[in-house]
């Protein structure tokens, strides 16, 4: 018999204190236990957004983000989109549909330098003021979008 053994007999806990021994006793540190009383410090410091509630997402089908690309970036990709038959040339006016290239809106950002007719669905007026001053159209697709009904009134009787 070993020594510790011998010295812990007649002793009701063997040196481990009223619940240690029992095999359900110290749960103090296992798992998540003590985040908000003697793991509170690790808590702030390392996990600071473990507790609560942390925004929420809309269903997709209510929300629409378009497709974007900026007059600079039409104008740089002017000579790709022609060579690749995207976009067609004649009479030094090159015409793209934007719209075929899955582009939904057309932004201001960057310089209009060739003459071009642009189909798409939107455009800010920043860039439809570029393109017009030099020398090109913007011509606006009317998407057929089904009409949304109404919300009905509830009557409150």
């Amino acid at each position: 018999m070993s020594r510790t053994c011998e010295r812990h007999r007649g002793s009701r806990t063997h040196g481990r204190g009223k619940k240690a021994g029992r095999g359900a006793g110290k749960r103090g540190g296992r798992g998540q236990a003590g985040l908000h009383k003697h793991k509170y410090i690790t808590t702030v410091k390392y996990h600071p957004d473990y507790f609560g509630r942390h925004g929420m997402n809309r269903d997709p089908s209510l929300y629409n983000i378009p497709e974007t690309m900026n007059v600079g970036a039409l104008m740089e990709n002017l000579d790709s989109f022609v060579a690749d038959g995207k976009a067609g040339k004649k009479d030094g006016t090159v015409t793209v549909n934007l719209k075929n290239l899955g582009i939904d809106k057309l932004l201001g950002t960057g310089k209009a330098n060739t003459k071009v007719v642009v189909m798409v669905d939107e455009a800010t007026e920043k860039a439809v003021k570029k393109i017009e001053d030099a020398g090109g159209e913007v011509k606006i697709l009317q998407e057929d979008k089904p009409a949304k009904a109404p919300a009905k009134k509830k009557d409150k009787k």
